[in-house]
């Protein structure tokens, strides 16, 4: 089983003709909300690649709740142990204008209240892949990848958002999945030795053991285990929306390691999913389903060793 420790929020939209500056007040050009939050982003992300999913996680007794978590619960998504709490859904106000440039306000709200004790509702097993991102306590990510090698899971921690607090985190993840900026923010506090990212990545995985994967947007993702480095192609596209993106790939990532894929086809499936989500608007509307990532990876894409 997937099973994803994380955030869910409503994303609340408008859009303006340009950004307001401090103080002032613009008229919009239209609103509109969508489900959003990393962790279940991803929790869809691998439900939609065929995996079986349960999520970990709090919404507020509010009406936003039933909107964030509506397409989980129609792609079949366990929310048996997502709680009910005081504290609101989370939500993030966007605003986003005429030149695409956005500012966005995340108030965590119940997602604060997603706690260590609540793991225990995760029932961890042996061969379980355990999905972690950053939009939840600290103290819970760390109790979640312990938790995940005390019960011989695989842990997955996607790095974003970045906080430099988290890097001693880094080593204790079986996989490390970060963006290009966050990981060369994670070189530099871990005083990684390299001359070159690639040389970094290489360093990380032979002092820790662990495997860490670099997205590079269009030039496709680089993965270093303490014995090789792996480089997968994206899919060569015209992106209409890039939001959303990283959550596919990191949730198919954990649907192919649940599914038994190596670590190369892994990859090949999640750029390629990533890829095909930057064909839609929105974050999980556009995460594509299984049957889309076949047949784009039936047409052919590449990967190979370093």
């Amino acid at each position: 089983m997937v099973i994803v420790i994380g955030s869910i929020n409503l994303d609340l939209i408008a859009t303006v003709g340009r950004l307001p500056k401090p103080g002032e007040t613009v008229l919009g050009d239209s609103f509109r909300s969508a489900p959003g939050g990393k962790g279940a982003n991803q929790a869809l992300a691998a439900a939609r690649a065929g995996g079986k999913v349960r999520m970990i996680g709090a919404v507020g007794k509010d009406g936003f709740a039933i909107e964030a978590t509506a397409l989980l619960r129609d792609g079949k998504v366990d929310l048996s142990t997502v709680a009910e709490v005081h504290a609101p859904t989370g939500t993030a106000l966007i605003l986003v204008g005429g030149d695409g440039e956005n500012v966005i306000a995340v108030v965590p709200g119940a997602n604060a209240a997603v706690l260590p004790g609540d793991l225990a509702k995760a029932h961890l097993a042996k061969g379980d892949i355990v999905l972690l991102q950053q939009e939840v306590p600290l103290e819970t990510v760390g109790a979640g990848l312990e938790g995940a090698r005390a019960a011989k899971a695989v842990s997955v921690l996607n790095t974003a958002p970045y906080l430099a607090e988290t890097a001693p985190l880094l080593a204790q993840a079986d996989y490390v999945i970060a963006n290009e900026t966050e990981f060369d923010l994670y070189a530099g506090a871990l005083k990684l030795d390299g001359e070159n990212r690639e040389a970094r990545m290489q360093a990380f995985a032979t002092q820790t053991g662990r495997t860490i994967i670099v997205t590079l947007g269009g030039d496709g993702v680089i993965a270093a285990t303490p014995e090789e480095t792996l480089t997968v192609p994206a899919l060569k596209i015209e992106p209409v929306d890039t939001v959303g993106a990283g959550d596919t790939f990191c949730g198919y990532f954990g649907a192919a390691l649940e599914a038994g894929h190596d670590l190369e086809a892994a990859l090949r499936r999640a750029a390629v999913a990533a890829s095909l989500a930057c064909l839609k608007s929105g974050a999980q509307p556009s995460i594509p389903t299984v049957d889309e990532v076949e047949q784009a990876l039936k047409a052919g894409t590449a990967g190979g060793r370093a």
